[in-house]
Formats: C-alpha cells, structure tokens, sequence
C-alpha cells in the first residue's frame, strides 16, 4: 500500500488576529488545552504564523518595528497530544520540511528601537530598522541590503513540550528570584508572567485566566524543554530529543525562520516568516532516565548551504568592550566585539552600519566560542562566507575599497532617522553614526 497524503493538523488564518484563532498560544502551561492529536509515528504538516503575530508589513517603513507590540508575540501552533506519551518519556521530532506560504514568499528582519526591545548592539544601534527578503526557491535577496544572494537554513526558532504545574513553578520562582536579585532601571532582566495579551487557545473563561496569570512567557528557552533556542542548524532532516512532562507530551512549535546568523543578535534577528513545517514525531519509552537527559539533545540534518575551504573570513573578539574596559572572562562582551569588527570590516564596501547589523543577524555565520580559559579574556570568532555577496570582500579587496566605495542603498528606518543624521528633533533624540558612535542632542 502506498503512503497516503500527509495530514494538515493545524491551519492559521491571515485574515484574523492570531489572539482569536484556538489552535495558538503565546505562554507555555500545562492547563492549555490539546489543539489537535497525532499518532506516535505519524508525519503531519503544522502551519505557524510568523512570531509577531503579522505585526510587521512588507514595505520600507520600521514604524511598525519601532511600535511592534512585545505582549503580543510567539503564537506558537499548538499544543498537539501526541497519542501515548507520558511524563518521563521523550519526544524524538523529526524535521522534514519546512517552507514558506506560496502566497507569502517573503520574509523580515528587524532591529528593535532601544526603548522597546533593544538588541544585542542597542547601546550603539538605538533607532528601529528593517529589511523586507524575497523568496526565490531556496534563495533569500533583499531591496534593504543589496548585493547579497544566500540559501536559506530554513528551520523552527520554538519548538518544545508543556511544562508540568512543577516544572513550571520552577521556572517563575527561579526567573523571580533573578530579577529580584538584579533590578536594572532599563533592561528586562527576565520576562516574568504577564497576563496583559495572554492567548490560551481553546481555554474556558477560568483556564485562560489562570493561564495569564501564572503561564511562563515564550521569549527565552529553558532547559527542562528547550523553547525558544533560536539555533540555526536545526533545520530540515534534524532530529530532537525532548523531555515530556505531561501527559500527551502537548508539543507546540513556531518562530520559523528563512535563516538566521549564529546568536540572531538584534533580537528580531532571523529572517522571519509564516510558514509550514512537516514533522514526524515518535516516543520513545522512558527515555528521559534511559539516556540521563536534563535538557534537549539533537542531530543536525545533512541540508546546509555549503561554502568552499577558505571561502570565509573570520573575526576576533575578547573580552574587552569598546571602552577599553577589561571584563574577566565575559563571552558576550566578546562576541560583541566579534560583531563590531565585522561591521567596521564590511563597512569599507559601502553597507551603512544598520544594514550590516541586519546582514549578519540573518546571514549564515558561525559563532564560535574559541577560547574561555586564557585568564582574563574570552576570545570568540565570528565566520562571515564570503560567497554570499556578489562582489569581492577578500582582504586584498578591502585594501581597494576606499576607492571604488559602492552606493548600496539603504535598509529601513523609523519616521524621522536615516543613517548618519536625526530629523525628529527634540530632547534626547539620538542616531547612530557610519563609524559606529552616537550621537545624542
């Protein structure tokens, strides 16, 4: 017998708001009811919305990125019973497929305005941009970032089990007890529940309610179900390993991305989009204490856009920021000077500093953690393939660039702010410079 058509589990619907649509949800709980059932060993088609609920649109204003609502984000399809698992098994979900609408072959990378999300670089980047990228098949070209063609690593930024009422208690007292112990004026420290544009799917009155108030948001990842890892090679023909905690596993995934550089560094940092993705699921018995798992485990897939030997050049980063000020040991100090260095690197050819700040958010680099024992500097790398542009970036092309400086457009800005100048006025305004400064009136 042949195989048969392959189920659709889960429809979204463009023309409705994600927070009226059942089959969503944007917190994780235990107590948000099944949106559909899977057999163990099934294959199914689940189609998600892009993370922001379709907030942002496709054209060359960031208004909507500047404005976008962070109550209302991650609506994840779902949650799926997945017939026979139970509490101490795990879920092994295969990647078969993922790809964008037909009728929606785009997609959108973003930098989030400082005052509302900031970014890895927000400190030196404040002010909101974009970049709308076409879909051609496997390839991704964008009208904001000129003169760059790359395939697509196509894969889910969210995908995880419930947690328990335990598991989930864990998670808000540990996350309290850190923002308790770190109160910063201007920076979420954790994103603790909120119950403002909480959405529990098919919840009663009473459910959705309780789910508010006590469910845990969807914007970092845990250990105990992975979540919202955002990890670029895990992408078609991956297989994950995820601890069930509930009955029925309640499986939900969403967050899918074109593509996206190692650390999706301005936050809205991959290519964004709505789409479908095709996944098998199996349970395996028992497997949590069978293989001692404390977090999810997976196998990358043999699909990864391939770049020749050499055909990369990597930056250095370590653990002194861009004040000249030591930091013992801090990764994230270190890659963001990774980052810095490759901005001013490409920055030579005619990109403006925001659209490399895009590019490599969504491009295909390699992060590395390259050293965390040499006392006192982490030293990180970033791998940029230099294949993706369609003109020379070879250090002996650098050297020359000075004298052929491209005009390569620009990416998308908020009202009032371009690259270089401000225009809104008033106190406190403030733009990010070419060279990297900002300025502030």
């Amino acid at each position: 017998m042949g195989k048969t058509e392959i189920r659709t589990v889960c429809k979204v619907d463009f023309d409705k708001p994600a927070s009226e649509q059942p089959q969503l949800h944007n917190r994780w709980h235990p107590d948000i009811p099944f949106a559909g059932t899977i057999a163990d060993g099934e294959t199914v088609k689940i189609e998600c919305i892009d993370w922001t609920g379709g907030q942002i649109g496709n054209n060359d204003s960031a208004d909507d990125m500047k404005n976008v609502d962070l109550t209302r984000i991650h609506y994840l399809s779902g949650p799926f019973e997945i017939e026979g698992a139970q509490p101490g098994d795990l879920l092994l979900v295969e990647i078969m497929d993922v790809q964008p609408f037909q009728e929606r072959p785009w997609g959108f990378t973003g930098i989030f305005d400082k005052n509302n999300g900031g970014g890895f670089l927000d400190e030196i980047y404040p002010s909101a941009a974009k970049a709308i990228w076409d879909f051609e098949g496997i390839y991704a070209t964008s009208r904001h970032i000129p003169g760059v063609k790359f395939a697509g690593l196509i894969h889910p930024g969210i995908l995880g089990c419930a947690p328990s009422a335990e598991v989930l208690a864990t998670w808000n007292k540990r996350e309290g007890e850190l923002v308790a112990a770190n109160p910063l004026a201007d920076r979420d420290v954790a994103h603790l529940p909120q119950p403002i544009n909480a959405h529990a799917g098919a919840a009663s009155k009473e459910v959705a309610e309780k789910v508010a108030k006590e469910g845990a948001r969807t914007v970092p990842g845990r250990p105990e179900h992975g979540g919202n890892c955002d990890i670029k090679n895990l992408s078609r023909g991956s297989k994950v390993y995820l601890p069930v905690h509930m009955e029925g596993a309640k499986f939900s995934v969403g967050d899918l991305h074109f593509s996206q550089g190692d650390g999706e560094i301005s936050f809205c940092g991959a290519i964004e989009m709505a789409g479908v993705i095709t996944i098998n699921f199996k349970v395996i018995k028992n497997g949590v204490e069978g293989m001692g798992l404390r977090s999810p485990i997976y196998i990358p897939g043999p699909v990864e856009p391939s770049f020749g030997p050499g055909r990369y050049i990597y930056f250095e980063g370590f653990s002194v920021d861009e004040h000249g000020k030591q930091h013992y040991m801090d990764v994230t100090v270190a890659y963001r000077q990774t980052v810095l260095r490759c901005i001013e690197y490409l920055r030579r050819f005619g990109y403006s500093d925001y659209q490399i700040y895009l590019l490599l958010s969504c491009a295909p680099v390699q992060g590395h953690v390259a050293g965390i024992v040499d006392v006192p500097n982490a030293c990180t790398t970033l791998g940029l393939p230099m294949d993706i542009f369609d003109f020379d970036i070879s250090p002996a092309a650098a050297l020359k660039a000075a004298e052929n400086k491209r005009d390569l457009g620009s990416c998308a800005f908020e009202t009032g702010v371009t690259e270089g100048k401000v225009t809104r006025g008033g106190k406190n305004s403030q733009i990010s410079w070419g060279g990297g400064l900002t300025y502030k009136e």
